[in-house]
């Protein structure tokens, strides 16, 4: 019997698929042992808030049943039999598919989106939902439906959002892989926050169906759906599982002496000294390997605000955050204002200020057109300036994981990772130590649209030189939850 606590599990989950495969490590046991592990583990963090582990013990019994069927030689699916994680905005069969959005309590998804149906069909096995902020649109995981998630480092910080349940789970080792969805740094920022990988692909590659919700127009290749591990190594296998267009490249086929590096330390938000140094030590880190250090010629990152907000805008047409906290009729941002105290209360005071500010914004005039020209100037500077072997180095954030509510005071920081959603290039997180506090830093490698191949390489060469991974262990001392777990 396959124990919890047994270090094999804190293997990659291709490691885990491989050993399934050749029937070392039995399906059932296999999510049978991550299961105890998130009871374990998620009670300080709140991260998975849906299970589905009977349904996922049926699946794992259907596995081992197809394993020991198959003839010598016999293909087997990639990820046979192993347990993952998903955001909860995700449609997964028959389970809760809210977006933390009080007026969609209760609804199920009444058929798998199509990255879940692609991981199934590459033998994953779901086995829990995880936590995220109202609708998606902001960094504080906390919503009325489900409760706050708290950051597994520590619990008096956030973990980032919105796939913010998804970082949390992961980082302490409770599960191999999760899906996790980006429209502003939403993978990026809780891998950073968190200590884990999260890969925003280039817009467009995998699919958006069944995500909630839905986005019209250019939104939906802002919007990236993505994987979210705790090794480098798996992000190109689950990719090429969830995409819907074949991967162009590979990344044991990058010869990092080809590639150029630019390190770019800050932007349009003031970016801490620990962070900017992360950037260092990795540009020093793929110099040793061989890769040349140039400095960015390129302009407009200090713009970066004013060119997302104004694609964004330009594509949202008619879509309204007060609409999507209404489950399509726009809330009255007044009267929830005045009894968002309540325990009651249907909506968090993050997402609320969300709201009002968009529609301030609104009623502010802005150059949309001029700013929307200089974001597509920009895509096409940079991507003429990186070429196929270049790739740009940039913090994830200001600084590493805030206290709960503080993201309010700096409500802009998020334009760290922002601008390369409207750019559409591929972006990889990763782990790049800890700061003096002992939270994680992160590093964000980005390249030209189509190059996911070459930011994964760089994950990989930085994961070696930097530490990768590192378990979190969080304090037990007092229950976080405010509801129980959907299933």
């Amino acid at each position: 019997m396959l124990s919890p606590h047994d270090p094999l599990l804190s293997s990659s989950a291709s490691s885990l698929a491989a050993l399934v495969r050749g029937k070392q490590i039995s399906p059932v046991e296999l999510v049978d042992a991550f299961i105890a592990r998130i009871e374990a583990e998620n009670p300080a963090l709140n991260a998975v808030v849906v299970d589905r582990f009977e349904r996922a013990r049926g699946e794992a019994s259907a596995a081992e049943a197809l394993l020991m069927g198959a003839h010598a030689g016999e293909p087997l699916p990639p990820m046979l039999g192993v347990p993952c994680t998903v955001k909860e905005c995700i449609a997964v069969e028959g389970m809760p598919n809210t977006a933390g959005v009080h007026a969609r309590k209760g609804l199920l998804a009444p058929r798998d989106a199509d990255v879940v149906r692609r991981m199934r069909d590459a033998g994953a096995i779901v086995v829990g939902l995880t936590n995220m902020p109202e609708g998606g649109l902001w960094l504080e995981t906390n919503n009325r439906v489900y409760g706050r998630t708290n950051n597994p480092w520590d619990p008096a910080r956030i973990p980032g959002g919105s796939s913010g349940g998804e970082g949390a789970i992961l980082a302490v080792d409770a599960s191999p892989f999760g899906i996790g969805a980006d429209i502003g740094g939403s993978i990026r920022i809780p891998a950073a926050f968190c200590g884990v990988f999260g890969h925003k692909p280039t817009g467009g590659l995998v699919s958006n169906e069944g995500y909630w919700p839905s986005v019209p127009g250019a939104l939906d290749i802002f919007l990236c759906t993505g994987p979210m591990t705790r090794r480098a190594e798996d992000l190109w296998p689950l990719l090429g599982s969830m995409a819907q267009r074949p991967l162009e490249g590979r990344p044991e086929a990058v010869d990092l002496r080809e590639v150029t590096v630019y390190p770019l330390e800050t932007g349009a938000a003031r970016v801490r000294e620990d962070q900017r140094r992360a950037v260092r030590r990795a540009a020093r880190a793929l110099e040793a390997r061989g890769a040349r250090i140039e400095a960015l010629r390129t302009r407009g990152f200090e713009r970066a605000l004013e060119i997302w907000s104004a694609m964004m805008e330009e594509e949202a047409g008619a879509l309204s955050y007060a609409e999507v906290l209404g489950n399509g009729r726009a809330i009255s941002l007044p009267r929830e204002l005045l009894r968002c105290s309540r325990p009651d209360a249907p909506h968090t005071l993050q997402a609320l200020v969300v709201a009002a500010a968009e529609a301030i914004l609104k009623w502010v005039p802005a150059p949309l057109a001029t700013w929307s020209r200089a974001g597509k100037w920009l895509r096409e500077e940079l991507e003429a300036e990186l070429g196929p072997r270049g790739v740009l180095l940039h913090p994830p954030y200001t600084r590493t994981a805030p206290r709960h509510f503080e993201p309010l005071l700096t409500p802009f920081d998020f334009v760290c990772t922002a601008i390369f959603n409207v750019l559409g290039f591929p972006v990889t997180e990763v782990p790049a130590g800890r700061d003096a506090a002992g939270l994680p830093l992160g590093v964000q490698v980005a390249a030209r649209r189509g190059a996911d191949a070459l930011t994964i390489a760089i994950a990989g060469a930085l994961e070696a030189d930097l530490g990768g991974f590192v378990r979190a262990r969080p304090s037990r001392s007092a229950p976080f939850r405010t509801t129980p777990p959907r299933r």
